[in-house]
């Protein structure tokens, strides 16, 4: 069992419960948690090949031109996982700039579909290295809004460390769960803000056999998942 199997599972546990909607993702790990939910628990789920495909295990299933993902989009039919050079306890994404935005430091890649995204459907977040420099107390430019901007949901937040949601009472940033071999000590380190913290905090789901079988087997033969 790999760390990068661990969160191929918690990017597919998102979408648990969603129904048909279609399921938008950033990188390898989100892509195979879409594919690997919609074989095992969401078979339901549309996913993409990220241009106007819908893909069933590799099979076209349909065709979504351009147009029809902007309707999906408004009427919250969508729930995509994007992922975010800057987070902080309410759920701001950052993924513009870093330094002042008037003049920054450094320039990425603009707020791109972020502001749609979070104000209209369910918003999850990928971040493959945790740390300070990522969960900040204050983003530098707000791209995708948050809980305290009127956010529609953003549902999880899933780490090389752990997994994390907003199921508190002001929807700020809780710690649900981490990944086996980590301790919630190594979480609050590598986070610039306090986040709340559970009385217990339980280790992340591990994949089962089936879902082991899947991901080494049928997904992503070739183990780019650990790179």
């Amino acid at each position: 069992m790999t760390r990068a199997e661990t969160c191929v599972v918690a990017c597919a546990e998102a979408w648990r419960g969603d129904g048909a909607v279609l399921a938008g993702y950033a990188g390898l790990i989100p892509q195979l948690g879409a594919r690997l939910a919609q074989l095992t628990f969401a078979p339901e789920l549309l996913v993409t090949d990220g241009e106007a495909t819908l893909l069933r295990d590799g099979r076209v299933e349909g065709w979504l031109p351009y147009r029809a993902v902007f309707s999906m989009v408004a009427a919250g039919a969508r729930h995509v996982m994007m992922g975010a050079s800057q987070l902080d306890r309410f759920g701001n994404q950052n993924i513009s700039c870093v330094g002042p935005w008037e003049r920054p430091r450094s320039q990425l890649l603009g707020v791109r579909g972020a502001p749609g995204n979070t104000i209209n459907h369910a918003t999850s977040y990928w971040v493959p290295r945790h740390s300070p420099r990522v969960f900040v107390e204050r983003v530098d430019m707000v791209s995708g809004i948050g809980h305290d901007r009127g956010a529609h949901e953003i549902r999880r937040v899933v780490t090389d460390l752990a997994v994390l949601d907003f199921e508190t009472p002001d929807r700020s940033m809780r710690l649900r769960s981490v990944h086996p071999g980590v301790t919630v000590g190594e979480v609050i380190a590598a986070t610039g803000f306090a986040l709340t913290i559970p009385a217990g905090v339980p280790a992340t789901r591990e994949p089962g056999e089936e879902e082991l079988k899947l991901i080494r087997e049928h997904l992503d033969p070739h183990g780019l998942r650990e790179k």
